[in-house]
């Protein structure tokens, strides 16, 4: 019998002959935790792939690009996957572009937005020939073509938009109002492009738009949409030809009764607007992160120790904030699940790890059946957990296991303290 848990197809519960196990993709995650150690991430190829194949479905018949944007999930291994599968990728660092050509990325298909740019990432990018800067500043862009000229080329940019539009997300991960550091006003848009289009080291490629990340509503998308193709309509009507039109990338997942609209019905709606507005045969790019491998990933962590309390029981686990930052970072909630089921009466208890911070804690108020050595799964832990993992405490971080069907890489070794203090050194 297999019974998929909500949102994860592709992870169940399955019974084996120890008893009703959690697989992935049929794979035991208890024999890959024997194997490999705990902490440790497991991702779903077909996971990644099918989330993907929304996106492909939405965009059929139309121009588009999926760019990956890379920072939810870098590991070489989840790179390759979406190489294989045709995507571009978008980037916010030199040490991001230098990953995504190493997993067999094509250069022309890279996107390099951020907004600190340095002059040496410039000068990489422009090297190996990227199909685009997403600017973010008008101090950029001087610098930009300043940079482009140096080695006798032009850049080509799209200027990043904020539109003022509230993705109704955490404020950390909001990047399209007023208030954010990102991209440039909606009001000086058109100022920006006409000084861009005059500067002999860029060449104006397109527009960016990206309003945040763990957007669950279709309206912020529809509303951003409506601003940035009135920026297009003014753009264009002063002779300057946008080629294509971005519209970024955020859409959530379900961690918690979150309800997201699909990629392919959101961007059945978003096209037939572009339509509506004349522009639906026109290049489209987008840079889905979360949404792409969020639920392909899971944490496998021991259960170390129960420490019941007059307020509170505890269960300390081997996983912590330097492998899962996000419950500390923004208070996000993970479903925490047994790889093995117990049929003992469940008590409520605060996950929590090693980490000497009152801030580590994986899971607050969770109903659990576990004894110290039981195994258990971090659920949606495929983005911006181990892209974000740090070595606090001297920690090193976790190994990474790419699941295929019956095949099970290792993507990433378990960090040994030697790979901590390599480039470390003695005074005198």
């Amino acid at each position: 019998m297999t019974s998929p848990l909500p949102g994860h197809p592709h992870i169940a519960y399955q019974n084996h002959a120890s008893g009703n196990a959690l697989c992935i993709e049929g794979q035991p995650l208890a024999a890959l935790a024997q194997a490999h150690g705990t902490p440790l991430f497991v991702y779903s190829k077909a996971s990644m792939l099918e989330a993907l194949a929304a996106y492909q479905r939405g965009f059929a018949g139309r121009k588009a690009q999926i760019c990956y944007a890379m920072k939810a999930n870098s590991s070489l291994g989840v790179l390759q996957v979406f190489a294989q599968a045709g995507c571009g990728f978008d980037i916010v660092s030199s040490g991001e572009l230098a990953r995504v050509m190493a997993a067999g990325a094509v250069a022309s298909k890279v996107i390099f937005s951020g907004v600190g740019k340095t002059r040496a990432e410039m000068r990489h990018a422009l090297g190996v020939g990227i199909g685009c800067f997403n600017v973010e500043s008008t101090a950029e862009l001087e610098v930009l073509n300043e940079v482009a000229g140096s080695m006798g080329l032009r850049a080509p940019i799209s200027i990043r938009v904020n539109p003022n539009v509230d993705p109704k997300t955490h404020p950390y991960i909001s990047t399209g109002l007023k208030g954010n550091k990102f991209g440039i006003a909606h009001e000086e848009t058109l100022a920006t492009y006409q000084r861009a289009a005059s500067l002999p080291g860029l060449r104006v490629v397109g527009i960016d738009c990206h309003i945040g990340s763990q957007i669950t509503e279709e309206t912020p998308y529809l509303d951003a949409m409506d601003r940035v193709l009135d920026l297009v309509d003014a753009i264009e009507a002063t002779g300057i030809t946008l080629h294509h039109i971005d519209f970024g990338g955020g859409l959530g997942i379900n961690y918690q009764d979150d309800t997201p609209p699909a990629a392919d019905a959101l961007w059945h709606k978003l096209l037939a607007k572009l339509d509506a507005r004349g522009y639906g045969q026109r290049q489209l790019m987008v840079e889905p992160g979360r949404s792409l491998v969020g639920n392909a990933g899971v944490c496998v962590t021991e259960v170390l120790y129960l420490k019941p309390g007059e307020q509170k029981n505890f269960a300390i686990i081997d996983a912590a904030m330097n492998d899962l930052p996000r419950p500390a970072m923004y208070q996000a909630f993970h479903h925490i699940v047994p790889l093995a089921p117990r049929a003992d009466a469940t008590t409520l208890m605060d996950v929590v790890g090693p980490v000497c911070e009152s801030g580590d804690w994986i899971g607050r108020d969770r109903d659990l059946a576990v004894q110290p050595g039981d195994l258990l799964a971090v659920l949606s832990a495929g983005a911006y957990c181990m892209s974000m993992a740090s070595n606090y405490n001297s920690r090193g971080r976790p190994a990474e296991v790419l699941v295929d069907g019956a095949e099970a890489y290792v993507i990433r070794a378990r960090e040994t303290i030697a790979d901590q203090l390599r480039n470390e050194s003695l005074v005198g």
